[in-house]
């Protein structure tokens, strides 16, 4: 018997989750040549050659790998100190490992929104370490005291050279804001992201505060357009979302605090917004075990609290929803739990067309993940149930994930 050529698949015995029409199959199989899907269909599967691997998946469920919007792949530690210590080739290390693990989770594409680099998406692609398609848009960026910008109170250094593996670099002024918008897209990045209020990570700012100016991130969106790219915006309050929507940007993170206005620039300017449930939860629960400091640890709740309603106001509006998780080092391991959290909220469906279809849609990646379409990569889930009726099929992969397949490939 020829051994199964590497590229060609047939899935047999599936029922086939469409999540833009948010229904699923009778009996039907899929087939997969070079990494692409070639044809699915009903009833009997096509007769499979002695060279072509056969996976039966015995009436399991398959779907479009999912896509993680909001990652940061780098930090894999919550402790500044022990951060400190890293060196650019371990920290790498570090970064691939986990995104391994994302991938075993079912994420076969995660947008990484600050800390990635072309290194890290050249190395999972060609799979010298198993992970997800990665997106990155590079070091995110931070005015000086903003939510980028670690250095402790005591450091009156200006910033300088920049070039050591972090999530943000400082630049302040719209000359500084477009040169350095420039140099991320030099080095490949697909996205831009700006740090437009305080966080939770960062101890000496505010999440009220408005970080960046009109024209600085005006500048930032003409170079990201003159790129063909995007602007992305970390920022929890109207103030600085609201502003950031004005100015062109395409897409906000978080927003827990959001407006009526701000629904209607999100409707109006066709914007997404990636809402990070998760990560206040187990910082809350965790932060202080795993080194988040004490001044950080105290604004969890600023945004904790309202970031559930915020999502359910937007999703009543038909906001543009994609799926993300924003956990920082050893909290990773909860990522498939913001399924859980946004179902209080919303159907089952839209959650998983947030983690696809729309993700695919931010990603500019229509048509090539996040649907069982020909022609899409072959990034494929096989899990044990109906996630449309029951979402914790989703959030149980020991349990419930059979086999995650990228490119074509299970993994």
């Amino acid at each position: 018997m020829t051994a199964p050529t590497a590229g060609r698949l047939l899935i047999t015995g599936a029922r086939l989750l469409h999540p833009e029409q948010g229904e699923l199959t009778d009996a039907s199989w899929v087939e997969v040549v070079e990494g692409r899907i070639a044809a699915t269909g009903t009833g009997r599967p096509p007769a499979a050659p002695d060279d072509v691997r056969v996976i039966d998946a015995g009436g399991a469920t398959v779907m479009p790998g999912l896509v993680d919007a909001h990652v940061h792949i780098l930090v894999t530690s919550l402790n500044p100190t022990e951060r400190a210590s890293w060196t650019a080739g371990y920290a790498t290390v570090r970064a691939l490992l986990e995104a391994g693990r994302m991938l075993r989770r079912g994420f076969t594409t995660v947008r990484d929104v600050g800390g990635a680099d072309h290194g890290m998406a050249r190395a999972l692609a060609e799979g010298l370490i198993p992970g997800p398609r990665l997106v990155f848009g590079g070091k995110a960026l931070s005015q000086t005291g903003g939510h980028g910008d670690m250095r402790p109170l005591s450091d009156d250094r200006a910033p300088c050279c920049q070039h050591q593996p972090d999530f943000a670099r400082v630049a302040d002024g719209p000359d500084a804001v477009r040169a350095a918008a420039r140099d991320e897209f030099r080095k490949g990045a697909q996205h831009l992201k700006m740090l437009l209020s305080g966080g939770v990570a960062s101890p000496h700012d505010e999440v009220s505060a408005v970080q960046y100016t009109d024209e600085e991130i005006r500048a930032a969106v003409v170079e990201a357009h003159n790129h063909n790219r995007y602007v992305t915006v970390h920022a929890y309050h109207p103030r600085g979302i609201n502003q950031a929507l004005r100015a062109g940007a395409r897409c906000v993170e978080h927003g827990n605090l959001i407006d009526d206005e701000t629904v209607e620039l999100l409707l109006s300017n066709d914007a997404f917004l990636v809402p990070t449930l998760i990560t206040y939860e187990q910082l809350a629960e965790t932060g202080k075990r795993h080194g988040l400091g004490e001044a950080s640890y105290r604004k969890i709740d600023d945004v904790r609290q309202a970031g559930l309603g915020a999502l359910e106001k937007a999703h009543k509006a038909g906001v543009n929803l994609v799926y993300g998780s924003d956990l920082l080092g050893p909290m990773h391991a909860h990522q498939l739990d913001e399924f859980t959290l946004r179902a209080q909220v919303q159907p089952n469906a839209d959650l998983i067309r947030s983690a696809t279809t729309t993700a695919a849609r931010l990603l500019r990646m229509e048509g090539r993940i996040g649907t069982l379409a020909t022609g899409a990569h072959a990034d494929l889930l096989i899990v044990d149930g109906n996630p449309l009726a029951d979402i914790s099929v989703l959030t149980r992969p020991h349990e419930r994930l059979k086999h995650v397949i990228k490119a074509g490939t299970p993994v």
